[in-house]
């Protein structure tokens, strides 16, 4: 499953629900919870069932609301008969709020979704991002820089150049983490400055870099940059081939010298992994 970007579509504006599936996003996020008022929830989710239902050759996942009110249960009797491909879990606390998810899919009759929990939004959130392995469904990991800050009285997750102050950075980490250790795929925040394209590259280049496997997207314009980013270069592509290659022809070597560089197996395991990304 390539999930490089994956963009926010509010639930009640059918009219962006269209223009996003020409955006080029590997993936549309539906959502029915921030981008939606209260009042128009019921709207929003028939306009979901009725996209989906009409678009299974995209990839749509829905965002629902949060388990712990009634309105989640009404998001999943509402769009789960138009089969969406994935489920967004928003304030989720570790691997029981996603095994409860998948609960309520099977007893529903849904066998397929997939779950993407958002793992850093409240509090307790933060000490359960080790208990992710194993969770059934689950096909990523991603985190917010919004809702922890309100929940714990801070005045921004942001310094004043726009970086992360530490217990933002930190939940990053550890949402990195927490995803590489239950073997799945660890998605990157959103960048809130959507005309900002130029420190939109920067920050998914860093995201990269880091380990981040792809992105969430707020803007159609963003979709270009983060599938760029988040595609390895031919260049990448040719040394990920020569440093299997060199491997493949000594065996039984524990380092080898590549273009007047040493490398070993962790480099051996990194070009592989890009491979068996770009195959995907």
């Amino acid at each position: 499953m390539k999930l490089r970007s994956l963009l926010f579509v509010p639930g009640d504006r059918l009219d962006r629900m269209e223009k996003a599936l020409r955006s080029g996003a590997d993936a549309l996020i539906l959502d029915l919870e921030d981008a939606v008022a209260p009042a128009a929830k019921p709207e929003a989710r028939r306009h979901v069932s009725a996209f989906v239902a009409a678009n299974l050759n995209a990839s749509l996942w829905v965002r629902i609301n949060p388990l712990d009110g009634g309105e989640a249960d009404r998001d999943l009797a509402a769009i789960l008969h138009s089969h969406p491909d994935g489920i967004v879990l928003p304030k989720a606390e570790g691997g029981a709020s996603v095994a409860e998810l998948a609960r309520r899919l099977t007893s529903q009759g849904n066998a397929t979704a997939k779950i993407l929990a958002i793992a850093t939004e409240t509090p307790a959130a933060m000490f359960q991002l080790g208990t992710y392995g194993g969770a059934r469904r689950l096909a990523g990991l991603t985190w917010g820089a919004e809702d922890l800050p309100a929940a714990i009285g801070a005045a921004t997750s942001r310094e004043p150049d726009g970086r992360y102050t530490p217990p933002y950075e930190l939940a990053r980490s550890l949402c990195l983490f927490g995803a590489a250790a239950a073997g799945v795929a660890p998605i990157e925040t959103v960048y809130p400055a959507f005309r900002d394209l130029e420190g939109l590259a920067a920050y998914a280049a860093r995201a990269r870099r880091d380990g981040f496997t792809g992105m969430m997207a707020i803007h159609p314009d963003q979709v270009p940059v983060i599938n760029q980013a988040f595609t390895p270069s031919e260049a990448e592509i040719a040394h990920a081939r020569a440093v299997v290659a060199a491997f493949e022809a000594n065996p039984g070597a524990g380092a080898l010298s590549l273009d007047g560089r040493m490398i070993d197996r962790p480099h051996l395991l990194q070009a592989q992994r890009m491979l068996a990304a770009v195959a995907e």
